[in-house]
């Protein structure tokens, strides 16, 4: 599926009742090629849709319009048949869970519902595991639609519709989304959206991978021997996920730190991260940066290599949040904690070793990433299988969703967010680096959560983890003028 979420329709109808064909067979009809193949710009999508002048369409025109765009909420609620297939936005609301008693300590929620979306990575793990264990339920929010989006735009775009309209509350999201959000960046509106981050999703888990075609290269943490296909008048192509996401920095960052200007040198593309191993096949790129399962799948396919997992480039370097619209969070204080603390406990369970296969198996589904568990699973346990040879057991630098503080949202990781975007022209020059992290960040309600799951021993003692090192440069959270100051390249 290729849609986000749909408003509300102006009347009651049966989804079903539109097509007397199977609903796959429907869209087919409409665009008979593969929706990965249709440009998203060019798809039908809600916002075409006025409601003031809906009473104008004819009813074959409004099926016409309108069934693309609600075709995810057609497979989950109408055609039950096809909803553990769907690869679109579609939602799995929580449930009763047997083994849950709700705890009697919760807060008192103002609302049980929410909207939350996750893109098909390793790293939306603790949403999907809260709502398959019942945590959700445990502290009250007993209808969260957890929604499966199809890229980092569609989120942005559900997030910036609002539940209210069809959209999200919050979402699994890049981290410096959050602040581009936040600073009007990014929004379809060109406004301001300001957001909260509650919580780190994880810490690690991510990759540079490189096709085949370089292989005698041996590219690792260096990135300098392509400057040799530069050289010879090759212009190689680099796909990322978002512009100015983590994985387009990460992938900044490993070109720069090999004298590669990334601006100049190289075209960076973006490809949503299910659609990047694909990609690769058909030689849409020479490398990209991408979260899990998806290097690994690339490896397993043997359609190229991991040049780094990110880690290699910063130890335990932050990734994924749960961020959650401002106006929401301030109206549902309460709710916004009791899906906090949610998260919160499906972070534990998800790093605990003896869950890992398990884990792996639930979000390997088709209503979830729709892929093999063992691509999910090797790397999960630190399995890194690199395709040249190299395979590292029980790795360090797997990812992490609750140890060495990998929830815990440091402000001197966002600080480092924040100046890498106006490094690369994606935040203004003139951005109150502390001004914009104190807005978003709200490690306050993270230790206020930690509390009461009983995880105060949990809580670090400073809102910084002090001066790191990324690929040999030493940032520091209280200089950040002086570090983009040092940088060769950058584009401010």
């Amino acid at each position: 599926m290729c849609y986000p979420p749909p408003p509300p329709l102006p009347f009651s109808l049966s989804p079903c009742s539109l097509f007397p064909v199977p609903c796959s067979l429907f869209l087919y009809s409409l665009f008979p090629v593969p929706c990965s193949l249709i440009p998203y710009s060019l798809l039908p999508t809600p916002y075409s849709l006025s409601y003031n002048k809906m009473t104008n369409l004819s009813r074959r025109k409004f099926i016409i319009t309108a069934s693309a765009a609600t075709f995810g909420s057609i497979v989950v609620h109408g055609c039950t048949g096809s909803s553990s297939d769907s690869t679109s936005t579609s939602g799995v609301t929580a449930s009763p869970a047997a083994n849950v008693t709700p705890v009697a300590n919760g807060p008192k929620i103002e609302t049980n519902k929410a909207k939350l979306g996750f893109v098909a990575l390793t790293d939306a793990a603790p949403l999907i595991i809260a709502l398959e264990k019942g945590y959700f339920q445990k502290y009250g929010m007993t209808d969260v639609d957890v929604v499966k989006q199809t890229s980092w735009a569609a989120s942005r775009d559900n997030l910036e519709l609002g539940s209210g309209d069809g959209g999200i509350d919050g979402a699994h999201l890049l981290t410096p989304m959050s602040y581009m959000m936040t600073a009007g960046t990014i929004t379809k509106s060109k406004q301001p959206l300001p957001m909260y981050i509650l919580a780190r999703l994880n810490t690690n888990g991510q990759g540079i991978s490189v096709s085949n075609t370089y292989k005698d290269l041996k590219l690792g943490k260096d990135s300098s021997p392509l400057k040799q296909v530069i050289a010879g008048g090759k212009k190689l192509t680099c796909a990322v996920t978002f512009p100015g996401g983590t994985h387009d920095l990460w992938m900044r960052a490993w070109l720069a730190a090999g004298g590669i200007d990334p601006e100049k040198d190289v075209e960076i593309i973006v490809i949503p991260p299910p659609q990047m191993v694909e990609s690769m096949r058909t030689g849409k790129m020479d490398a990209f940066c991408v979260g899990e399962p998806w290097n690994g799948r690339l490896v397993k396919e043997n359609l190229g290599y991991t040049a780094l997992v990110t880690g290699e480039l910063w130890k335990d370097h932050p990734e994924k949040v749960l961020t959650m619209r401002a106006d929401w969070v301030d109206k549902n204080p309460n709710a916004a904690k009791a899906i906090l603390m949610a998260v919160q406990e499906a972070q534990i369970w998800c790093d605990k070793p003896e869950n890992k296969d398990e884990m792996s198996q639930i979000i390997s589904t088709g209503k979830y990433l729709k892929v093999d568990a063992k691509a999910i699973n090797d790397r999960s346990k630190g399995l890194i299988d690199y395709g040249t040879g190299r395979v590292e057991q029980n790795s360090p630098l797997l990812m992490k969703f609750w140890s060495d503080n990998a929830s815990y949202p440091y402000k001197s990781h966002d600080t480092w967010f924040v100046t890498e975007g106006i490094r690369w022209g994606k935040l203004p020059a003139d951005t109150d680096i502390k001004a914009l992290v104190d807005k978003v960040n709200r490690e306050d309600m993270w230790k206020e959560a930690a509390k009461v799951i009983g995880q105060q021993a949990a809580i670090p003692k400073s809102d910084s983890r002090g001066v790191e090192e990324i690929l040999g440069v030493k940032f520091d959270p209280q200089d950040s003028a002086g570090y983009l100051k040092s940088l060769k390249i950058k584009k401010v």
